[in-house]
């Protein structure tokens, strides 16, 4: 039995990379995933704020959550923006609920679907009070 240690490097380079690698694919895709997620509530918030104002439609706000995200994000995360009203906590409020699918492997297969929603309070029904 010999105690030859050449090429073990190559065999220790290998595996610590596979690990190496596999965490910072792990690591990208939080932090796609968390960056997809953010932008969707903002977007959200920023379109359930803009509809609550005098004068607006939950309508309204959809349209401008769709061209928020369409503008930060691709296309298909502004398919299913919808808007409404709802009581929380018996305060009217401005809803607007974007359903997406939160990819899985990197921005392409397959997703599981990530509904978020905005709220802001109604000002039409506290100015008509």
């Amino acid at each position: 039995m010999t105690t030859d240690d050449r090429g073990s490097a190559v065999v220790e380079f290998v595996l610590v990379s596979v690990l190496v690698v596999a965490l910072v694919a792990a690591v990208l895709q939080l932090a796609l995933a968390l960056h997809i997620r953010n932008t969707l509530v903002a977007a959200a918030s920023e379109g359930a704020r803009m509809a609550a104002t005098t004068n607006r439609s939950p309508a309204d706000g959809a349209v401008h959550t769709s061209r928020l995200i369409r503008a930060t994000l691709p296309d298909a995360y502004a398919d299913e923006v919808t808007g409404g009203y709802e009581d929380v906590g018996g305060v009217p409020t401005v809803v607007v609920e974007v359903r997406a699918q939160l990819p899985v492997l990197g921005w392409i297969g397959p997703g599981d679907t990530l509904v978020v929603k905005g709220h802001a309070l109604d000002e039409a029904s506290v100015v008509g009070r």
